[in-house]
């Protein structure tokens, strides 16, 4: 008897939606028995391994059939879609012609026995199937059960991991991981890994950097404290950590120039006047990406850059007018093995530093002090932007040192195995050991959300679920250098993840405020965003139900994003903020109180929120036959972001509308029936999810400015609806009066659509074409 293979991909767990009834698999099982028992040369049928192998095993996968169709032969009425390994029907060689009516009556007597014993075991295996308890069976995956799995997550259990996690000594990254490796371990989290990279840090000298007035030679450390108070008051760990990493060092002095934002536009009006030349820039934190508008500077001619971040737009709630701070100049990993990991043997590269501006972070007391205003001016009711008057010229020094050694940073890497689609991964990234003052609680909010979505999962995990998907825990070190730790474990496993990433869930900084939820997604995941944020909204709390946008968020997202073309999720509870520049305050890495998590979140309902929802969207990515992704949410994205009045976007917008209608066709004919499971066909449903996970690839273009996503489909901020490498290439045409830069800029866009057009009508025809084979 043989048995025609349909499809192999299908669930290695859980009752299969293709089958009806038990009535259904009994009578196949009955159905297959008779025509066995049919079959021409009855009589040479052998009995091995009959047995041994019981019909009834409650682990064996179920079989996914198709529809009964009518068929000529009764042997072609039930097509297998997955062939059984141990459904094997063995033969010996011909009996001897003198012991053949002997062995006729044998075969008999033991036809007789075989029947009787499929019988016994067909009704002890429905029997038994039926009065399994329901711990012991694989659950199917529905709301219900995601339900079940997110109420284990408590607000006070999160803040007992928080307040464990600040008792580790951090000393040392690979102890901090270590420990929190075990813990994941306790939880029941099966294969976690600890994967370690000796990398380049740019580490604080032996002393602070100093700024000093050239007229009155007074000397300033970078809070705006005078040099000559005594160390034990300056608390000098903070001293010490306010500082750029990678900056170049040295010492420089010069004129100091006020260029505000340091925009294009700020350039070209301070070029009008004066000779930027080896002088240092004034600069503030906010509109652009500190690393584009610090290029910027370099490309200027100037020598240094004094940076700051202007009362008037930290929120209210932030207070640090008198703190200085850290920032890294670097723009992802190790910086000695760009585009590689930093593994054994590996050559590598002398780049300590990576500008050649010194580049110093200072209070807003400290910039007062050097404009001459008086200090309690920021205090006023109506806050007054910080500007240095045109006609006082201030001669400054600037001293920077810092040293650049080689030190081993680890990742945190946990799997639960998916049953279904375990080469396909669902990534959930938090980030652990701050420096030792800067940002050094915030680290513990991130990787204590995550300890509860892995003790929460594990927990359903233990009673026999599993998602369909592989989910991957990981806690990232060196975030704080230019997210390192991420960089090189996705640069080792770059070929791996190319292919089987799915989705990246964020959980960088969940809580840097308490008054507002901020959903941040790529396009193709805004619908799934939108939607769970009306599954767990707190009363108390603000919660927009579609303020969902696609900005550049911080942390470990990064590669993932902009390398390998990755669909990105994160929530986050923010602070009211108060200006339009506000944006990119947070590259700039400020003290953080031991206090100041709960001083946000006292009773961490806010903590609790943020893990249900990420809980929430992993599990619907892990767990839904169809990816959740949108495809035509991606399309209507392009088209507004081409809406610039200033540029000549009209065959811009000509391949848009293509890429909008294919998009359309393939949501309705593609994924509207895959997501019907009556109409769902496994092979057609991996086809179907091969194309979602790669739609955001196409937009990966193969430069753009420092600082900048390589990733297009995100913008700058919330306030910008605009390719955001069309906006600074317009900017970049008016400081070097060149189209050069803007015409470069409109082809990356350009070839990105009509690659993501031509994407989707491959996809389409590729399903026409199963399609018309299988009629």
């Amino acid at each position: 008897m043989s048995y025609h293979k349909v499809h192999g991909d299908q669930r290695a767990q859980g009752p299969s939606p293709y089958l009806d009834s038990d009535d259904l698999q009994a009578m196949e099982l009955e159905w297959d028995m008779e025509k066995e028992l049919e079959e021409p040369g009855l009589d040479h049928f052998h009995l091995d391994g009959a047995a041994q192998r019981p019909l009834g095993n409650s682990q064996s996968p179920d079989l996914d059939l198709e529809p009964i169709q009518p068929a000529t032969s009764p042997k072609g009425r039930f097509q297998r879609l997955q062939e059984d390994p141990d459904y094997i029907s063995h033969y010996t060689r011909p009996a001897p012609k003198s012991n053949r009516r002997s062995f006729c009556q044998m075969v008999k007597v033991l036809c007789t026995v075989l029947i009787v014993f499929i019988l016994g075991v067909l009704i002890g295996y429905y029997g038994h199937k039926k009065c399994l308890p329901s711990s012991a069976s694989p659950e199917p995956n529905n709301p219900h059960l995601y339900q079940e799995i997110l109420k284990e997550i408590k607000a006070e259990n999160i803040q007992q991991t928080y307040r464990d996690l600040l008792q580790f000594p951090r000393g040392d990254d690979t102890n901090v991981a270590m420990k929190i490796m075990d813990r994941w371990t306790s939880h029941g989290l099966e294969d976690v890994q600890l994967a370690n990279y000796s990398v380049l840090l740019d580490l604080p000298g032996s002393s602070s950097n100093t700024v000093t007035l050239k007229k009155s030679g007074e000397c300033f450390y970078p809070s705006g404290q005078q040099c000559k108070r005594a160390t034990k008051e300056l608390h000098g760990q903070d001293l010490l950590y306010s500082y750029a990493a990678y900056s170049a060092k040295g010492t420089l002095e010069a004129e100091l120039v006020d260029v505000q934002y340091g925009t294009a536009e700020d350039l070209v009006r301070i070029q009008a006047i004066t000779d930027v030349t080896k002088k240092i820039a004034l600069l503030k934190l906010g509109q652009s990406p500190l690393l584009y508008k610090l290029s910027l500077l370099e490309g200027a001619g100037f020598g240094g850059a004094l940076l700051y971040a202007d009362p008037c737009d930290s929120p209210r709630t932030a207070a640090l007018a008198h703190e200085a701070f850290m920032v890294a100049l670097n723009s992802g990993g190790d910086p000695s093995t760009p585009g590689y990991p930093s593994s054994d043997g590996i050559y590598r590269l002398n780049r300590s530093n990576l500008t050649t501006l010194l580049v110093q972070p200072v209070s807003a007391v400290l910039v007062k002090k050097l404009i001459s205003l008086p200090e309690d001016s920021i205090r006023k009711e109506r806050c007054v932007p910080l500007e240095l008057p045109a006609t006082d010229k201030k001669i400054i020094s600037l001293n920077i040192q810092s040293v650049a050694t080689y030190k081993t940073i680890s990742n945190v890497i946990g799997y639960l195995k998916g049953a279904v689609f375990p080469d396909r991964y669902v990534v959930i990234g938090s980030r652990h050991h701050g420096l030792d003052s800067y940002g050094g609680q915030e680290w513990a909010s991130s990787t204590a959300v995550n300890t509860a979505l892995v003790e929460a999962v594990m927990l359903k995990a233990k009673r026999g679920w599993r998602p369909d998907r592989t989910l991957v825990f990981c806690s990232w070190g060196g975030t704080s250098f230019g997210n390192i730790g991420s960089y090189e474990w996705a640069e080792d496993l770059k070929r791996v993840l190319q292919s089987n990433v799915v989705a990246y869930i964020s959980l960088h900084n969940p809580v840097r405020g308490n008054s507002t939820l901020q959903p941040i997604a790529s396009p193709s995941l805004q619908q799934l965003a939108a939607e769970s944020q009306s599954f767990n909204c707190m009363e108390k709390t603000k919660c927009p139900g579609s303020n969902v946008s696609s900005v550049q968020i911080q942390g470990d997202a990064d590669y993932f994003i902009n390398h390998l073309g990755v669909p990105a999720m994160q929530f986050s509870y923010e602070d009211v903020k108060t200006s339009e520049n506000s944006s990119f305050l947070h590259e700039a890495l400020f003290p953080v109180h031991p206090t100041k998590a709960e001083e946000l979140d006292p009773s961490f309902r806010l903590h609790e929120t943020i893990a249900k929802l990420t809980g929430q969207v992993s599990l619907r990515i892990a767990s839904e036959p169809v990816l959740p992704f949108s495809a035509l949410d991606i399309a209507l994205e392009v088209q507004n972001n081409l809406k610039d009045d200033h540029l000549d976007t009209q065959q811009l917008l000509a391949v848009a509308a293509r890429l909008r209608d294919t998009a359309e066709l393939f949501q309705s004919d593609e994924m509207r029936p895959a997501n019907d499971p009556k109409e769902r066909a496994p092979t057609r449903v991996r086809m179907l999810n091969d194309v979602l996970q790669s739609l955001e690839k196409s937009f990966v273009v193969q430069q753009a400015p420092p600082g900048l996503y390589r990733n297009i489909l995100y913008r700058l901020d919330e306030g910008t609806s605009r390719f955001s490498v069309l906006l600074k290439a317009r900017e970049l045409c008016k400081l070097h009066q060149s189209n050069e830069t803007i015409q470069a800029a409109l082809s990356e866009v350009l070839n990105s659509i009509n690659s993501a057009q031509v994407y989707f009508k491959a996809g389409l025809d590729v399903f026409e074409a199963a399609l018309a084979g299988k009629k």
